[in-house]
């Protein structure tokens, strides 16, 4: 029957006609010459065509063997290329649609950059962000439902998931423009005199900061609780009180209005391994390969745009 057609004759049928001879075909598939001959008695039996006619000159093709040959070199590339290396991923075909797990400050940082470069590659894109919950993000990550993770995620670091480094980031403070600190840089008197506004985030990277105070057993004045870094630069602004922020938050908004100046801080402030993330059974699927080439490219240490600007004094 057709359907019990063994589809490995076809590149021996494939190797036969190029080789026009079967020991030949035989070393050019690494196969023994009794299993070519056999299997050429198969593709015989099969097709009711003797398909290779000894001559003077070799073995040449019948016009069936010919005809069978067209077809098959087609059938072998297309697997080839469809199944072996897999199949391509085209951007620019149908309506992309992205999800990716952010913080908000990671929106800010990443969210910009990926839409303008969607925009030339996926003019039909959407990008979804999202952020949810650690064991949330993990199973979603799985099932593909979120495409790719990047910033701040330890609860990521497990043998299902593999991460990719991008940069670093470290901390600033804000203070308001006009404050009677000069200066770019706070010294530990100041910053333990100062009172301060904290944010406790769902998003993780003030932890590292909170670590790194507590080991030192640096105690701040805190002022204010939020859950929000967004009211942050106006509440500085009208205000005697500084933030301690991820440095791409202080550096846009000194760079945003003339209000609000970015303080280094007066320790060596700890760093924030910023990576990307993904499941491993999306490790060789074309799509996900794309899309994490792509934010390789967007973001490194030499395309950081929010590379650190602040005068260290």
């Amino acid at each position: 029957m057709r359907s019990r057609f063994d589809l490995n004759l076809l590149s021996i049928a494939v190797a036969l006609h190029d080789e026009r001879n079967v020991s030949a075909a035989a070393r050019k598939l690494g196969m023994s010459q009794p299993a070519v001959s056999a299997a050429l008695g198969r593709l015989r039996s099969t097709f009711a065509d003797p398909l290779f006619i000894r001559t003077g000159n070799g073995m040449a093709p019948t016009p069936r063997a010919d005809e069978i040959v067209v077809h098959a070199r087609d059938v072998l590339e297309r697997v080839e290329e469809k199944v072996l290396h897999g199949m391509p991923f085209e951007p620019a075909m149908g309506e992309l649609k992205v999800t990716i797990a952010l913080s908000d400050v990671g929106e800010m940082v990443f969210l910009p950059r990926i839409l303008s470069r969607l925009k030339s590659l996926a003019p039909r894109a959407m990008v979804r962000s999202v952020s949810p919950p650690p064991g949330e993000l993990e199973r979603r990550l799985e099932s593909g439902d979120i495409d790719i993770a990047i910033g701040y995620f330890p609860d990521l670091n497990k043998s299902n998931f593999v991460q990719q480094r991008l940069f670093d980031h470290q901390f600033l403070c804000m203070l308001r423009a006009d404050h009677p600190i000069p200066g770019n840089r706070l010294s530990l008197e100041q910053f333990l005199e100062l009172e301060h506004a904290v944010v406790r985030a769902p998003g993780r990277s003030q932890e590292i900061f909170e670590r790194y105070l507590e080991k030192r057993r640096i105690a701040r004045k805190v002022a204010l609780l939020t859950p929000h870094f967004l009211s942050l630069p106006m509440i500085v602004a009208r205000s005697d009180l500084t933030a301690t922020v991820p440095h791409a938050v202080a550096i846009y908004w000194s760079r945003a209005t003339t209000s609000i100046r970015a303080m280094r801080l007066p320790f060596d402030a700890p760093k924030i391994v910023i990576r990307q993330h993904w499941h491993r059974k999306f490790q060789n699927d074309s799509r996900s390969k794309w899309l994490r080439a792509m934010m390789r490219e967007l973001f490194s240490v030499q395309s950081d745009e929010w590379r650190m600007s602040v005068p260290s004094s």
